[in-house]
């Protein structure tokens, strides 16, 4: 988030065994590159329609893995599988998008900085893990934190660390020199409405106290909501910043501050969403999540109510 507000200024098949080795997606994509091109063979980098089914599934599949065996990751998982849904049910509605290609394509760019970054650190590949996802992963895995923190944590290391690094990756301008900050705004209009059964859903599955207002951060579906939209736009200026740097050395710079800032994001979560035994455990989460992590949404999205697993 911007200035003291919270510190920040501005296809891998899930296996049994725990030394499995996993593959990132992207790897099994012949022509994938971050640069749109829309005359390319690949279809996230030339942004056809098509590219999003291979996105969800990714998605899907990493959920399943983490849901079916009620890993604290899967709070941060269902959100993101969900509201990549959604952006599939905007991109269909005419007009909605300036340029819906470029936001296939960008969203699949998205997505892999999560993936590989999930399946790097399933293979034990922490060296190429983010350290704002490392933080996230590990809480998870050590069930240090709360659902509330596990959820929030993802979305920081996502949006606070990934999403600079994303947007200047695919352009902040078309073609014809117009800003790429239209549609990047427009997601603002559906992330409210998608808030809500999305937090809905992961309490009823996974802990029913994720929805609960009185929560030490105030985590209602419009508070959730807030601290998105404000760290989107810092994200948006954070690219700026990354893509206006003279230098190479400047644009480091540049690099090194948004990874930093991410970073104490996530270390402020880390306390103050913090298990405090005997006062709080995970002991209730995990035994409510065993039986109902396959409980079908209680709230219906605008595109209807996805099934519990898959995509």
């Amino acid at each position: 988030m911007v200035g003291g507000v919270l510190v920040v200024p501005l296809a891998a098949v899930p296996a049994q065994a725990d030394d499995a080795l996993y593959v990132p997606w992207t790897t099994s994509l012949p022509g994938w590159s971050d640069t749109y091109t829309p005359s390319s063979d690949n279809d996230c980098t030339a942004g056809r329609s098509t590219c999003l089914k291979q996105t969800l599934k990714e998605l899907g599949r990493i959920h399943d893995l983490n849901g079916q065996s009620c890993s604290h990751n899967a709070v941060f998982s269902l959100a993101y599988l969900r509201m990549t849904q959604y952006y599939g049910f905007t991109r269909n509605i005419a007009g909605y998008y300036e340029d819906v290609p470029f936001a296939n394509h960008q969203d699949a760019v998205f997505a892999r900085y999560y993936t590989d970054a999930f399946w790097n650190w399933k293979n034990g590949n922490r060296g190429a893990v983010p350290q704002a996802w490392l933080l996230a992963f590990d809480a998870a895995k050590n069930k240090t934190t709360t659902a509330n923190g596990d959820l929030l944590l993802g979305m920081s290391a996502h949006i606070n660390r990934d999403l600079p690094f994303v947007i200047a990756s695919v352009g902040t301008v078309a073609p014809d020199g117009s800003s790429r900050k239209l549609d990047f705004d427009k997601v603002e209009q559906w992330l409210y409405t998608a808030t809500e059964p999305m937090l809905a859903e992961a309490a009823q599955r996974f802990d029913p106290t994720l929805d609960d207002s009185n929560d030490p951060w105030g985590l209602s579906y419009a508070a959730l909501f807030q601290l998105v939209s404000l760290w989107r736009e810092n994200a948006w200026r954070n690219a700026e910043a990354l893509l206006a740097a003279p230098s190479p050395a400047a644009r480091a710079v540049v690099a090194a501050r948004i990874e930093t800032d991410a970073n104490n994001v996530a270390r402020g979560l880390l306390l103050s969403q913090a298990y405090t035994p005997p006062l709080s455990s995970t002991v209730s989460r995990d035994v409510y999540c065993a039986a109902h992590k396959g409980d079908e949404a209680p709230v219906a999205y605008e595109y209807g109510t996805p099934s519990a697993w898959g995509y």
